[in-house]
């Protein structure tokens, strides 16, 4: 007869639970896992397989209930670090649509938008466009397993019932300027070509006053930026592939950070 006692279940439990909630806050938030367009059971199935095969690895943890003041503290910590590290990596992502509304607002296509499910509110199709191509470039670097290699490293750094400093969350406010530096960085070719023809046609404007700026300006500003986008965007692999990895850097900072090392 196979018999065991209430602090061993409570140990098994807690091996599976932490690891789980852990995984699931980041797949819940992590740019390409956390799209609208993927169910919640397929995202719910994967944290628990990813769940499943880390447990074995860790450390035994305590035989605390799960329903114990202390257990819900743990497991709420576990579901703070998975948000924290996912939104490390969703600031990746917000620059690159950053760039793209910068772009979009000096083509002029500021009012070409729609409803994106994945952030809840209106895109510029610009913005759009370049996350879908961050997207594609993040799965060809396999960036979404480099990242989940990361999380995993994670319980080693960072174990569920170790706690965390809070003063770590520095390192994720200094990153987060990164929304708006690496998305002027990204778009700043462009940016400074419309602002030079707008600039011509400013003088133009002056210089010969019958001429409509509004006529003539947008249809040479939405031309000429189409154009440096055909030519631009292959050449921007290279700048969002080192924005991926200073974003996996920027998780190990955090981690570090919060581990108080």
């Amino acid at each position: 007869m196979v018999s065991f006692e209430l602090e061993q279940l409570y140990s098994w439990i807690n091996s599976f639970l932490w690891p789980f909630m852990r995984i699931l806050a980041l797949v819940g938030t992590a740019p390409l896992f956390s799209e609208s367009s993927i169910p919640l059971r397929v995202k719910v199935g994967l944290s628990a397989l990813l769940a499943m095969a880390v447990a074995p690895a860790l450390p035994a943890p305590p035989d605390i209930s799960p329903a114990s003041y202390q257990g819900l503290w743990i497991t709420a910590q576990q579901v703070f670090i998975g948000i924290a590290l996912g939104l490390t990596m969703r600031i990746v992502f917000a620059a690159v649509q950053t760039a793209g509304e910068f772009i979009g607002l000096q083509m002029g296509l500021s009012f070409a938008s729609f409803f994106d499910p994945a952030t809840g509110a209106n895109t510029a199709v610009l913005a759009r466009l370049m996350n879908v191509i961050a997207m594609l470039l993040f799965l060809a670097l396999n960036g979404h397993l480099l990242m989940l290699g990361g999380l995993v490293r994670t319980f080693e750094i960072l174990p569920a019932v170790a706690g965390f400093n809070l003063d770590g969350l520095g390192v994720l406010f200094e990153w987060s300027a990164q929304v708006m530096v690496s998305g002027m960085l990204l778009a700043l070719p462009l940016i400074i070509v419309l602002l030079t023809i707008s600039l011509a046609l400013g003088i133009l404007n002056r210089t010969a006053q019958q001429l409509s700026v509004f006529a003539v300006g947008f249809p040479i500003s939405l031309m000429v930026g189409l154009i440096l986008l055909t030519v631009v965007l292959p050449q921007t692999a290279p700048f969002i592939s080192r924005l991926f990895d200073s974003g996996h850097q920027a998780m190990a900072r955090l981690v570090h950070a919060l581990a108080g090392l």
